[in-house]
């Protein structure tokens, strides 16, 4: 992979600012952790000519595999200790009749995921040992965006529409075998992003046009919480792998930080100059990487907020996703076009240590 990154795209990548030094006790060195050296490593771009762009990644479970989506009706798969040559990709196909957007694994099986597209209106189920689909459920809607519950059993999505649905697995009536069925919940909550929190009771839901973040009971979807986050819109979450913060994003550019047994923004971080993507937390929830309409990712320090490295990207990427055992993350996205440059290209890198 390629770690180039070309004179021009480096200048329109700000230095980061620094913030006023945290307080002493939230530091690395006063609770006895070696804080990662990350401006010693490069980004890793792989660059795929493709007239669209990579849409999403997302690691697998036990991290040995990272799939990509957005090109074409593929889900290309590599396994990044082998090799993140497109050669070397495995590709999974005749599950959808149009472009994929979005995969997402399963959290208790590393061999299962599921793709979704908007243009085909269909969430697929696939097994990676083997090339055809499993199920293939096509709805009425445009799913946008899927998450799994912990367990494995349960699939919520939110649609083009900014509507909340539901999948559920198991048997459905006279059906001997289990699948995936649709929820009997009508889709009359509003949402543009869903997950469920770390035990599977709850969901936390984010608006593009709310300044707040929702957090309901599961299954009842009774509102617990409901913390304001951001002016204009909230975008993203994520959870820490600790169970301490919930991060969340908006277009105003701003990370708050949420104490979760308090519900009170513990920070703010505001490094960014531009609308936020994605974000999320390394696996022992020390770092958060934060992805946004800029070519750069940004790494800040969980306890303190503190800005530590900016990572240049080839393109904007729409998310960013860290591996769950390495201080490795994923990101993805399409390089611009240039007047007297090359044609644009799609994009996956990594960056950071251990792959």
């Amino acid at each position: 992979m390629s770690s180039q990154v070309n004179s021009k795209e480096e200048e329109e990548v700000t230095p980061l600012q620094r913030p006023p030094s945290p307080p002493l006790h939230t530091t690395f060195a006063a609770r006895g952790l070696h804080a990662q050296n990350f401006p010693a490593h490069k980004p890793r771009d792989l660059r795929i000519p493709s007239p669209q762009a990579i849409t999403h990644v997302a690691w697998s479970c036990d991290g040995k595999r990272l799939a990509g989506v957005g090109i074409d009706k593929i889900t290309r798969i590599w396994t990044p200790e082998t090799s993140m040559e497109s050669r070397a990709a495995t590709h999974f196909s005749g599950g959808h009749s149009d472009d994929v957007d979005y995969i997402s694994w399963n959290p208790t099986h590393p061999e299962l995921f599921c793709t979704s597209s908007q243009k085909d209106r269909r969430i697929v189920f696939w097994d990676a040992r083997q090339s055809r689909h499993t199920q293939q459920i096509i709805l009425k809607i445009s799913p946008v965006q899927t998450n799994y519950s912990p367990d494995g059993r349960a699939l919520i999505f939110t649609s083009a529409g900014h509507q909340l649905f539901f999948l559920t697995y198991g048997k459905d009536g006279d059906v001997a075998k289990e699948q995936w069925h649709l929820s009997d919940k009508d889709g009359s909550i509003v949402a543009s992003t869903a997950m469920f929190n770390h035990v599977g009771d709850g969901i936390i839901l984010t608006h593009h046009s709310e300044h707040s973040v929702r957090v309901m009971d599961y299954p009842t979807l009774t509102l617990r919480e409901s913390p304001a986050a951001h002016v204009g819109g909230c975008v993203a979450v994520a959870l820490d792998p600790r169970g301490r913060y919930l991060a969340s994003g908006g277009y105003d550019s701003i990370v708050n930080m949420f104490d979760l047994s308090e519900w009170i923004c513990a920070r703010t971080i505001s490094t960014c100059e531009n609308a936020i993507n994605a974000l999320s937390f390394s696996y022992d929830g020390e770092y958060l990487a934060i992805a946004n309409t800029g070519p750069y990712i940004d790494i800040c320090a969980t306890e303190t907020g503190a800005p530590l490295h900016r990572v240049p990207a080839l393109a904007p990427s729409p998310t960013v996703t860290w591996h769950p055992s390495k201080y490795v993350f994923a990101y993805c996205g399409q390089t611009k076009l240039r007047e007297g440059g090359p044609p644009p290209v799609a994009v996956i890198g990594l960056f950071g240590g251990g792959i």
